[in-house]
């Protein structure tokens, strides 16, 4: 029996994970992240802040699980991309990250774009243009940043760094690289005509790696760092929503896994890829599958808004019958019923998938005097959803069909949000209830790299898979009804959007 160590890189907080190769998990721990926003839509961390929680979180792994420095056989790092990490000749930081969602280069995005036909660039990666891509944001840097950029030698990924400052080597997992917009989906390499785009040195991209190819060992400062023993095997990685998908049960084509977290995650696993511009592609971690999903600006993260700035009275009440605000307001939306004369379009940060629209807003229609707190907030509830059923949609127009569907992250523990994701994709959905995160899938790829673990189906082992919450006739015409209605509202408000700003 082998131990391994997972380490997730997230936009919140770093987490670690002790588990063995038997299905158990020995220790889980976490640090708090970051975000700063020193200007309109930038988003950025500071990498030695991951470092530091790495070490930390290591050590107080090791201490309360009772294990010995070599305790470790393996080391997987996973993370949220396409991050950005500049380093120097000598491999320092030269800057704080700038993250997957920081909408800062707008005017670049475009001069980036007017250098080839999107359905070019979309035949080559797979993906169509958006602000997510690397190339955009590092023509802002040398546009507004000229030293910083001329003095970069390597730009990295956020788990990329990790692993970077573990091992001392220097790589990028294949599916930071393929999300950069720099690579070819059909060589798996860096294309020069992608590239050429943004027109940096080629030079500063690293060698790209496959999820479980191991890339290094623990080096004797990292050891002193982390509290562990030099010469223990590092892979390369994993996307963080790849990873969690992973461990959610999607292993097979058609398994769809649904991720009720801050943003809105949506994976189908497949066994090809697809091109559409109204979504993202990544590579599986089980080989000969890839993940076409999409990724919705607001999730949980509207919710919290909600309550943040209306339901001052929710949480005492809520605290004084012993429940979270969330739960309290689940309660009020259940009392309302359903819903019918009012639509919530969730789109308060822009939308990514699949509209690609950084200009669309949050949106209430039908708001009457009538309408209490819990009307607003199942609206949400279903405005999110309905974003589901879009993707679904473009997934089945590009031939793809859901099999059966998973549920996890914060959100899932939502009775009433499940049975409305249900209702309204008129599928079986299936919650997960023991579910460690990204950090599990990171050092389960930890232990196919070294060979402590051979069979992909074992990450069975260390989760639980909780109620199954089923379609019921009686919503199925009046939410595809508000759907449709939901659709068209926005179609007929695009054009205003842009008007506003």
């Amino acid at each position: 029996m082998a131990l391994l160590l997972g380490l997730d890189i997230g936009t919140t907080s770093t987490i670690g994970i002790v588990i063995d190769t038997e299905g158990r998990t020995l220790g889980i721990e976490s640090r708090p992240v970051t975000l700063q926003t020193p200007e309109l839509n930038w988003a950025e961390e500071d990498p030695e802040e991951w470092w530091a929680n790495v070490g930390g979180i290591t050590r107080s792994l090791i201490a309360t699980c009772g294990l010995a420095p070599d305790a470790i056989a393996g080391i997987g790092v996973t993370g949220m991309l396409p991050a950005i990490i500049l380093l120097d000749e000598r491999g320092a930081v030269l800057r704080r990250s700038i993250q997957q969602n920081d909408a800062r280069a707008v005017d670049q995005l475009a001069r980036f774009a007017a250098g080839m036909e999107e359905s070019d660039f979309l035949g080559l990666t797979g993906t169509g243009y958006s602000q997510q891509l690397v190339g955009p944001k590092l023509m802002w840097l040398r546009q507004y940043e000229p030293e910083i950029f001329a003095a970069t030698q390597h730009v990295l990924g956020a788990s990329d760094y990790v692993t970077y400052r573990i091992t001392g080597n220097i790589g990028v997992e294949h599916n930071w690289a393929l999300e950069s917009g720099f690579v070819s989906l059909s060589t798996g390499d860096y294309d020069p005509r992608l590239v050429a785009l943004s027109g940096i040195d080629r030079a500063i991209l690293p060698a790209i790696r496959d999820s479980q190819e191991i890339v290094g060992r623990v080096t004797p400062s990292a050891a002193r760092h982390l509290g562990l023993e030099p010469g223990i095997p590092v892979v390369a990685g994993c996307a963080d929503h790849v990873a969690s998908a992973f461990v959610c049960g999607a292993r097979r084509n058609g398994d769809l896994v649904l991720k009720f977290g801050g943003a809105a995650d949506i994976l189908l696993a497949a066994d090809r890829p697809v091109t559409d511009r109204r979504l993202f592609i990544d590579h599986h971690i089980v080989p000969g599958l890839w993940f076409p999903n999409g990724c919705m600006a607001a999730g949980g993260n509207l919710l919290n808004w909600i309550i943040d700035n209306f339901g001052r009275a929710e949480i005492a009440e809520a605290k004084a019958a012993g429940m979270t605000p969330h739960q309290w307001l689940d309660r009020q939306a259940m009392e309302v019923g359903p819903g019918g004369d009012l639509l919530f379009l969730p789109y308060v940060l822009g939308e990514k998938t699949p509209l690609m629209d950084p200009n669309a807003r949050g949106t209430i229609v039908g708001l009457g005097l009538h309408h209490q707190l819990g009307h607003v907030w199942r609206a949400a509830l279903e405005g999110i959803v309905f974003g589901f059923r879009h993707h679904v949609e473009t997934f089945a127009e590009n031939g793809l069909l859901v099999e059966q569907a998973f549920a996890a992250d914060g959100g899932a523990a939502s009775d009433l949000w499940l049975q409305l994701a249900a209702d309204g994709l008129n599928l079986p959905v299936r919650r997960i209830d023991r579910h460690p995160g990204s950090c599990l899938g990171a050092a389960f790829v930890a232990g196919v790299g070294i060979g402590a673990i051979s069979n992909w189906e074992r990450i069975e082992a260390y989760v639980t898979r909780g109620r199954l919450f089923q379609p019921r006739s009686s919503e199925l015409g009046p939410l595809a009804n508000r759907y449709r209605l939901w659709r068209e509202t926005y179609a007929r408000l695009k054009s205003l959007y842009p008007r506003l700003a």
